[in-house]
């Protein structure tokens, strides 16, 4: 039999052919399919509106891009005042723009202020002017550039305790280094009083309003009732209602314990000791409760001692004393 050589020759390059075109349709598939897939990816590009972040703190205005699924690009900048230190102060692009997710926004960042000159502190708060201190630049070693000389000198005057009435050096001097300031703080008008409210009768979240309102010193205990008295007030006050007394006396107060509490409810008496001060500084409690909800319970000027507040919360809240917007201390409530 005889084999035709040229009829299998012609099969077999056929065959060849149709698997090199078969191989090249398919690698053109899907080279078709991958540059589709990265156009549309392209296009598809999620779009988000730009956030005002201008006049926010840095971590601030970080977590609001990230909500966003944008990206900063941080340059740095002497600003006018050192209250801008570590806050935006321009974005590009700007607020409402329609972005692609991914985009860079550009932050400019205040690095404070350059200081060469002591500037005017009087009339104002030193309270005030401390935190204003500790936000400026430090020189080489990290000392403070500018510090103030402890302790304070102090006098009486009609202006508000706290006030700045002079300073050393003067407004306007030369800063060629660390430099130590002087102050003569206001202690307020000399003997100074108070009217004592009527505390006795009243319920001891009614006594934490009648202390806010009128500044007065005073001090809380606690007992159980006795014979026709009320729970949860105030049933004994020294000195009585409607004396005059100095502002930096203290008024002794005690209050009765609630009747009955809730299986997750807890009444006491927060203590925490306070340093004395030459005049009242801000001082207030808030109540972190379970459910995320801040409450006040008392924003009070205090002259300093053992700062107590009754309270009944619910077990877990967290009470958390501040004085000067600075935190001092917190407590959870067992």
């Amino acid at each position: 039999m005889r084999i035709d050589l040229s009829s299998i020759e012609e099969y077999v390059a056929g065959h060849l052919r149709l698997f090199i075109v078969s191989v090249a349709g398919l690698l053109l598939f899907v080279g078709i399919i991958a540059v589709s897939v990265f156009f549309i990816a392209v296009r598809g590009a999620e779009k988000t509106m730009v956030p005002d972040v201008t006049g926010k703190e840095l971590t601030e205005a970080l977590l609001e891009l990230q909500v966003k699924e944008l990206y900063p690009r941080l340059q740095l900048r002497y600003s006018q005042s050192s209250r801008d230190k570590g806050n935006i102060l321009e974005q590009e692009p700007k607020p409402g723009t329609i972005v692609k997710a991914g985009r860079r926004i550009r932050l400019v960042v205040s690095q404070g202020v350059v200081v060469n000159k002591v500037e005017n502190f009087i009339s104002r708060n030193i309270e005030e002017v401390r935190m204003d201190l500790l936000s400026l630049q430090t020189v080489a070693g990290g000392s403070p550039l500018l510090s103030i000389k402890e302790p304070l000198m102090y006098e009486f005057s009609s202006e508000t305790p706290g006030t700045i009435l002079a300073q050393k050096p003067e407004y306007g001097a030369d800063i060629f280094g660390p430099l130590t300031l002087e102050f003569v703080v206001s202690k307020g008008r000399e003997n100074l009083t108070v009217v004592v409210p009527q505390f006795t009768g009243v319920q001891f979240t009614r006594a934490l309003e009648l202390i806010s309102g009128t500044g007065i010193n005073y001090h809380f205990t606690s007992r159980a009732k006795t014979g026709d008295e009320s729970a949860e007030t105030v049933v004994y006050q020294n000195p009585t209602a409607n004396t005059a007394i100095p502002l930096n006396n203290v008024v002794q107060l005690i209050v009765t314990y609630p009747d009955r509490l809730a299986d997750n409810e807890r009444f006491g008496v927060f203590n925490y000791p306070i340093p004395q001060n030459p005049y009242p500084l801000a001082v207030r409690l808030d109540a972190l409760l379970p459910s995320g909800e801040r409450q006040r319970l008392l924003a009070v000027n205090y002259m300093g001692g053992n700062f107590t507040v009754p309270y009944k919360q619910p077990v877990g809240t967290v009470l958390i004393l501040t004085m000067m917007n600075r935190e001092l201390y917190r407590a959870t409530v067992n």
